[in-house]
């Protein structure tokens, strides 16, 4: 049976002027250009080749493919737009792909990389483009553990994060973790699940819970510092959710990466807060030393009294 969309192996009928015609079956014969045809594949009784409608709604077959087919998800480039009806995209074929008006998300522009869908429309018989990909994928109920790691491809950016399509099937979204590397849509990168929703949708994270809160934290904690002039008012009194929201760990992993960088001199206390060590003002302790603010001062080393040599004899 022919699929329209899909590389198909077909039967070589007879060679023509145009080209080889194939056997479609109920579709009918189906011409393969001369300029697809070498010596070898005129020699062949079958030719797999893929199969799709030209500028002129006729089937054609050509040996090309295409950067996506029926089902696959892939970012493509807009190369032209035609105003209230829709634009279309380079996916690797002489005709290019359709995106139409109803199926885009926002406004797309000539140049830019939008990720699709490519599908059949049942009414028009034509392979088109979507970005609603929610509208077209098959519902299915995933069944990854917790911190399982999964191959994610960014959709669009949301006030949360990035939406993504999960091993080419599932809905996730990536959600937006400070001070992590930047990213951007038709990314693709191997995420982590933390949660799937009874909706079947799944909240990813770039690393497992407990790597993600304990990897690289110190160096993270001194980043936002810098970043915020040298002072943050989290400390290791914070309340659990908002160390979470700003660095992504449990409280506990927060105390240990706190006291790690304060036994290094990196960091002081301020109560409330931490400061980097040697940028703020001293201030006098209650002993009327000065001290910095979350450093104790040191104890004075006691002078051992020395009688002078030979007082013993």
């Amino acid at each position: 049976m022919l699929h329209l969309g899909a590389r198909n192996r077909l039967r070589v009928l007879r060679r023509s002027t145009p080209g080889l015609f194939l056997s479609g079956g109920s579709f009918g014969d189906i011409l393969l250009p001369n300029r697809y045809v070498s010596l070898e594949l005129a020699a062949e009784e079958s030719i797999e080749v893929f199969v799709y409608r030209d500028s002129e709604d006729r089937l054609v077959a050509t040996t090309e493919t295409p950067k996506a087919m029926v089902g696959d998800v892939a970012s493509l480039r807009v190369v032209a737009l035609k105003p209230g009806v829709g634009a279309f995209l380079d996916w690797g074929l002489e005709k290019d792909l359709f995106l139409p008006l109803a199926e885009q998300v926002g406004r797309v522009r000539v140049g830019q990389e939008v990720t699709v869908l490519v599908r059949l429309d049942e009414r028009s018989g034509r392979l088109v483009a979507t970005m609603r990909l929610e509208k077209h994928l098959p519902p299915q109920q995933p069944t990854f553990r917790e911190g399982a790691p999964v191959q994610a491809l960014l959709l669009q950016e949301t006030p949360l994060g990035y939406t993504a399509l999960v091993e080419g099937k599932y809905l996730g979204l990536l959600y937006h973790e400070p001070h992590a590397p930047p990213v951007q849509p038709g990314e693709r990168l191997t995420a982590h699940v933390a949660k799937v929703r009874p909706d079947g949708k799944i909240d990813l994270r770039r690393e497992p819970t407990a790597a993600r809160g304990a990897r690289g934290l110190p160096d993270r904690i001194l980043a936002a510092l810098e970043q915020a002039g040298g002072r943050l008012d989290v400390d290791d009194d914070a309340p659990p959710e908002r160390i979470q929201e700003l660095f992504a760990a449990s409280k506990k992993t927060f105390k240990q990466a706190l006291g790690a960088l304060y036994k290094q001199r990196r960091i002081v206390f301020t109560r409330p807060g931490i400061e980097l060590a040697g940028r703020q003002a001293p201030r006098a302790d209650h002993s009327g030393q000065r001290t910095t603010g979350g450093s104790p001062p040191r104890p004075a080393r006691k002078r051992e009294h020395r009688q002078p040599r030979g007082a013993e004899r």
